[in-house]
């Protein structure tokens, strides 16, 4: 097991251990297209996700890693829309669990890493809900055409769906 410490503007003396191998052991509902590093290197977020947390991650993961220095900036995106809803919508809805207070993404780095919690059901039953978005996509879309639904596969990305392949 290797312990962490985070210390960052969202979280101040959090410890959780790692116990699982890199990319290992996933439950066996949750089988993500991408890895964090994936979803970095392709455009997810505008840019602004993990930015003054890097250090908890492996420093490759954000070599390609298409960051914004300052606002979240959609050009960097994908497929260059907005797909995300603030955190302060997060928020007020109850989806933002105390241990990963940036929500499902940042979840989704800790378990990739090893981390596992006693929010992992919830996560991984919300990412299988997601799922419906692939097939609003398949019924809706020619395969590939990349200008139909464009919010929707970009939101796909960042729930770890490689929706290219749609």
């Amino acid at each position: 097991m290797i312990d962490i410490l985070i210390n960052d503007s969202f979280q101040e003396y959090y410890h959780y251990q790692l116990t699982e191998p890199v990319g290992k052991n996933f439950h066996p509902d949750f089988m993500p297209g991408l890895s964090p590093e994936e979803m970095l290197k392709l455009g997810v977020f505008g840019g602004k996700y993990l930015n003054d947390c890097q250090k908890e991650f492996p420093e490759k993961w954000f070599f390609e890693a298409k960051l914004s220095a300052g606002r979240k900036d959609i050009s960097l995106n994908y497929f260059s829309v907005d797909a995300s809803q603030p955190l302060s919508e997060w928020r007020r809805k109850g989806w933002i669990h105390p241990q990963d207070p940036r929500g499902w993404f940042q979840w989704y780095c800790r378990y990739y890493m090893g981390r596992r919690s006693e929010d992992d059901s919830r996560q991984i039953k919300r990412w299988k809900a997601f799922r419906r978005h692939e097939g609003a996509i398949k019924k809706n879309c020619e395969k590939y055409d990349f200008r139909c639904r464009r919010k929707q596969r970009q939101a796909l990305l960042h729930w770890a769906y490689d929706s290219r392949v749609l």
